[in-house]
C-alpha cells in the first residue's frame, strides 16, 4: 500500500502541466513509461536514434531502449572508417538482461566512435542522447532521414509497442 502512495505521489510530481511547458518549452517530451524522447532527433523503430548536423550524423539507441535492456555492461563497435547500412547491424550491446544488435537507422561511413564507452558502458544508461552516443557516420544518403520517425511519432510508436506486450 505505502508503495503504491509513493509510486502515484511521484508519478503525479513528475508529470508536466501543459502550463509549465507554454513558458518552459522543453527539449523532451515523457512516454508513459518515464523514457524521454527529445524533439530535434529521428528515431527508428529498432530504437536507435540519429542527430544530423552538418556533414555529420550521430546515432546511440534510445533513452527507450536502454530502459529495456537495464544496466549495459559491454558495448561492442565498429572501427572509424567501416561503413554502415540502413536497418544492418553495426555492432552490439550487452546488459544483464540481454544482448542486443545496434542497427543502423542510415547509410555512411563511420567517421568517429564513442571510445569512452569501452571503459564506461553505463554511459549508455545514464545519458543515452549525450555522454552515451555510438557512432558519428557521414550519411551517404541523407534522404534517408526522411523515413524515420519525430519524436512524437516516436513517443507513440513506444507506447503502443509497450501496450502490446
Amino acid at each position: 500500500m505505502a508503495l503504491r502512495m509513493w509510486a502515484s505521489s511521484t508519478a503525479n510530481a513528475l508529470r508536466i502541466s501543459s502550463a509549465s511547458k507554454a513558458h518552459l518549452s522543453p527539449a523532451f517530451s515523457f512516454s508513459r513509461c518515464f523514457s524521454s524522447v527529445l524533439e530535434g532527433l529521428k528515431y527508428a523503430s529498432s530504437h536507435e536514434w540519429v542527430k544530423h548536423e552538418g556533414s555529420v550524423a550521430t546515432i546511440g539507441i534510445t533513452d527507450h531502449a536502454q530502459d529495456h535492456l537495464g544496466e549495459v555492461v559491454f558495448v561492442e563497435l565498429p572501427e572509424a572508417g567501416r561503413s554502415v547500412s540502413a536497418g544492418v547491424g553495426f555492432g552490439a550491446v550487452e546488459s544483464v538482461k540481454a544482448t542486443s544488435d545496434i542497427n543502423s537507422p542510415i547509410s555512411g561511413d563511420v567517421v568517429e566512435v564513442n571510445s569512452k564507452l569501452t571503459e564506461s558502458p553505463g554511459l549508455i544508461n545514464s545519458s543515452p542522447y549525450e555522454d552515451g552516443w555510438m557512432i558519428k557516420i557521414k550519411p551517404s544518403n541523407p534522404s534517408e532521414l526522411e523515413s524515420l520517425l519525430g519524436a512524437k511519432e516516436y513517443t507513440k510508436f513506444c507506447e503502443e509497442e509497450d501496450a502490446a506486450h
